[in-house]
């Protein structure tokens, strides 16, 4: 099977609406500065970008909570930003999206992580990145822990998006997933390497091949050390799913019970990766809130994926868009195997 049944599609998208996702997570902001270049500078052997537009855009878990929304869902963010312009810059961004930000703590004192890319051509030049990673001090972290539990009690499915920059921590990670799986809620995690062994009993996590490599201290290199990485993983955690998302190879998950399946990427063009992972694990909770097993829910989030990296930059999908790749797709002959 490398798709589904078209009106079993519909039904899985329409039950998008309405569903709630708790977010938490590292907030960015992304910044982009578009233009063209002609010269190297005769200051330095480095390239003139002659500046015609800037645009923000959201990063790590404010893209998760966008996704959830363009998609119909409803979105509860709970993280930090710096009390600084960037901070709330974001927070108007969120506020305009419908995101429910209520649960984001303001740190006086901290930087928001923000990251200005220079793009010419629909090629990155350089990123310059603004943050301080330290992790959350007692106070936040505690005011941090009150919204979790708030946004969790409200939830349909947790969604954590560890990026490593402070927020997340071991303490906030240990509220958050007890209080989740407490409750019997849907526990998905786009994961850090340093944490891994937090994420114990979630239901899925999506790390990619390096991520998910260096968890076990064994490097991904063809199907052998994936299936050993892989099964080691899942066994480590007791996740009821450990997707592995391999780029231009696509996905591999390996299911609690002994099963595994293979999904070809569905990209026809690749323009850049960025906010591909945030994509996968916004689309594979509300998938999974809406009533999909987990191999539709992860067929779903590759079509997803596959749509936002044709774009530069972070980029967020709709259910059209996702059922038009569905589309395109039929008549294909790329197909998901499975393994016992």
């Amino acid at each position: 099977m490398n798709t589904i049944e078209r009106a079993r599609l519909r039904e899985i998208l329409r039950a998008f609406r309405g569903r709630n996702v708790a977010v938490f997570g590292d907030l960015m902001l992304d910044r982009y500065v578009w233009g063209s270049v002609d010269r190297i500078s005769p200051e330095a052997p480095v390239p003139v970008l002659d500046v015609r537009q800037e645009s923000a855009r959201f990063g790590g878990a404010a893209n998760v909570a966008e996704n959830v929304v363009s998609l119909g869902g409803r979105a509860l963010l709970v993280g930090a930003v710096g009390e600084d312009d960037d901070g709330r810059e974001l927070l108007s961004l969120l506020h305009g999206t419908g995101v429910d930000a209520s649960r984001v703590v303001t740190v006086a004192g901290r930087r928001t992580t923000t990251k200005t890319r220079l793009i010419a051509h629909s090629q990155q030049l350089v990123r310059a990145d603004r943050e301080d990673a330290g992790e959350i001090g007692p106070p936040h972290d505690a005011a941090i822990q009150k919204g979790l539990l708030s946004a969790i009690e409200g939830c349909d499915v947790l969604v954590i998006s560890d990026y490593g920059k402070g927020v997340v921590t071991r303490a906030s990670l240990a509220v958050a997933v007890s209080s989740a799986l407490a409750q019997g809620k849907l526990v998905c995690v786009d994961p850090k390497e340093s944490h891994f062994r937090s994420y114990n009993g979630v239901t899925a996590i999506t790390p990619n091949q390096k991520e998910a490599g260096g968890a076990v201290g064994v490097r991904i290199t063809d199907g052998e050390s994936l299936t050993r990485v892989g099964w080691e993983l899942q066994r480590m955690l007791d996740a009821q799913c450990v997707v592995i998302t391999r780029g231009e190879q696509g996905m591999a998950l390996f299911l609690k019970g002994g099963e595994q399946v293979h999904l070809p990427t569905f990209a026809r063009e690749v323009f850049d990766v960025t906010g591909a992972g945030d994509t996968v694990v916004s689309v594979l909770a509300l998938a999974l809130a809406a009533g999909a097993t987990m191999v539709e829910a992860a067929i779903i989030s590759n079509h997803a994926a596959g749509i936002v990296i044709r774009e530069v930059g972070t980029a967020s999908t709709t259910t059209g868009a996702i059922e038009r790749s569905f589309a395109d797709l039929e008549g294909g002959n790329r197909g998901t195997s499975r393994q016992p």
